[in-house]
Parts: structure tokens; C-alpha cells; sequence
């Protein structure tokens, strides 16, 4: 068990009405829970939240007029670990169960289709389960710089695989992409974690589904996965954005903040849950 307290102040300013879509809250996930949160935004908007069955992502939508805008999440989460199976073995794409066959398709940034024969030289050698995907996770660590800069919100996988450098999202990409060429159902997951190289920033990392599991893995090597404080799950980027906006916008400020509480000490208490903002009290935040 890992206890976090993380936080995201957002600010911005906007030029132009502007609708916004956020998804920077803790997920409502079976391995992480929530033991407190708040939410502030300034005054005049009138926010709504709705939850997507499906991945547990939590979005937050607002309009917002024209002038300075914040938003601040803050939340204490305690995440369980669960360790994996390193005997799980792939299943044939018959078996993949229908809510699970999204994330064998090519998307956007993760181009599996058009890779799908250089994967195969690849790693299709390789013995086929839970191993293989540690492998290939092993090759981005190995054969991709970690190098901020190097890419923009626009990189595929095989730009990626093609200049040998990119980031977090950048390598999840590449997992995801070399995963689904071999058939492997695979996709993107984002949260908050606390990693030694600063400036602390929400961290992507993948899971592969292997033998009816959802098993994490990190190719950038930063953090302990079973640490990951999940936000959104999708089949790339751009299902867990943190922030969607559709006007004109200019980002001012963006901060990103992890406190580690592990291990908690034997026979302390855990500390008492601040009191979260209902949604009532958010506008006038």
C-alpha cells in the first residue's frame, strides 16, 4: 500500500469564450482509493462532471469568458499494490473479449498497421506472454532517449521509433504500438507519480492485457508502476489528455506536485481526510 498526496494548479488565459474539458481528477479505479480531494475553480464558471463507465476517467467540462482562469485539483489517494504474473500467457485474437478488441486497433499516434512487419522482425522471435511484453519494454528503455523537447503533441510511434527519442507519452506509444502488431491488446495509461528527475509532470506509462489481465508497464524506467496514481486509461493520447480546449486559450502557469507518504508507519493513523468542495461551492471557489 502507497499513500500520495498529489496536485495540479492550471492557469490560464483565455481569449476568446471557450469551452473546457479536463481530466486531472483521480480515477475511480479497483487498485487506488480516494481518501480525499479538492476541487477549485475560479468564479463564473459553472462546471459539471461526469464519469466514463468504462475507464473510470473522470472529466470535469465548463464554459469559460474571455480573462484569467485557475484550476486546482488536490487529493490524497492510497493505491494497493498488485503484483504480476509473469506466467500470464497472450491469447489468441479470438478469445479477446469485445470490450477489449478496441485495443488491439492502430490509432492515431500508435500506428501498429503500418509497423505491423517490422514488429513482427522484431520481436515475433521472441518466447510469446508476459516475458515478450517485458522485452519489448526493456528495448524502448534501452534503445530510446528519454529526451524532453524532442517531440510535440503531434508525434506518432513511428516518428518516435524512427528518431530514437521522446518522452513518457512517447514511449507508451511505442509499447502500445509494438503490443498490438504482435497482437496484443494494449493501451495508454496517465496519472501522477513522484520520480526522481525534476520537474515533476504527469507520468504515461501502458498496460498490456495478458491471459485476461491488465498488467502496467513503464518503458521509461522512472518511477515503480505499482506507485502510478491513475487519472485516465485510453487507447492513445488523446483519450487522456489532461486538458481539451475549443476557443483561444494561452497557458500561463502549470505545476505538477507528488508527495510520497511510504512506507506509513507501523501503528500511525492515517491522516484525516480534509473536506472535499461540493460541487455547489466550486464557482465561487
Amino acid at each position: 500500500m502507497h499513500l500520495s498526496t498529489v496536485e495540479t494548479v492550471l492557469e490560464y488565459q483565455v481569449q476568446s469564450p471557450t469551452h473546457f474539458c479536463f481530466n486531472i481528477e483521480a480515477a475511480h479505479w479497483p487498485t487506488q482509493k480516494i481518501l480525499s480531494e479538492k476541487l477549485a475553480i475560479s468564479s463564473g464558471v459553472m462546471p459539471r462532471s461526469y464519469t466514463d463507465p468504462r475507464s473510470g476517467n473522470r472529466f470535469l467540462r465548463f464554459d469559460a469568458q474571455p480573462g484569467p482562469l485557475l484550476v486546482n485539483y488536490k487529493a490524497e489517494v492510497e493505491t494497493h499494490t498488485v503484483e504480476p504474473d509473469t506466467t500470464l500467457v497472450e491469447r489468441p485474437v479470438g478469445q479477446v473479449p469485445d470490450d477489449v478488441f478496441r485495443y488491439l486497433l492502430a490509432t492515431r499516434y500508435c500506428e501498429s498497421d503500418l509497423l505491423s512487419n517490422e514488429i513482427v522482425r522484431m520481436f515475433g522471435h521472441l518466447p510469446s506472454g508476459y516475458a515478450r511484453v517485458r522485452a519489448i519494454t526493456e528495448w524502448i528503455r534501452t534503445e530510446i532517449t528519454y529526451k524532453p523537447g524532442s517531440t510535440n503533441s503531434n508525434s506518432t510511434a513511428q516518428e518516435v521509433l524512427a528518431q530514437r527519442a521522446g518522452v513518457c507519452r512517447d514511449f507508451a506509444h511505442l509499447g502500445i504500438t509494438f503490443c498490438r502488431g504482435l497482437n496484443i491488446p494494449a493501451r495508454i495509461v496517465v496519472g501522477y507519480v513522484w520520480f526522481d528527475e525534476p520537474p515533476q509532470d504527469f507520468h504515461a506509462v501502458f498496460e498490456a492485457w495478458l491471459d485476461g489481465e491488465w498488467v502496467l508497464f513503464d518503458p521509461t524506467g522512472m518511477a515503480p508502476v505499482d506507485r502510478l496514481v491513475r487519472i485516465g486509461t485510453g487507447r492513445d493520447a488523446k483519450d487522456v489528455a489532461f486538458s481539451t480546449m475549443f476557443g483561444q486559450v494561452q497557458m500561463t502557469r502549470k505545476e505538477v506536485m507528488v508527495l510520497e507518504h511510504d512506507p506509513r508507519p507501523r501503528g500511525v493513523p492515517a491522516p484525516t481526510p480534509a473536506p472535499a468542495l461540493s460541487r455547489m461551492q466550486l464557482a465561487a471557489a
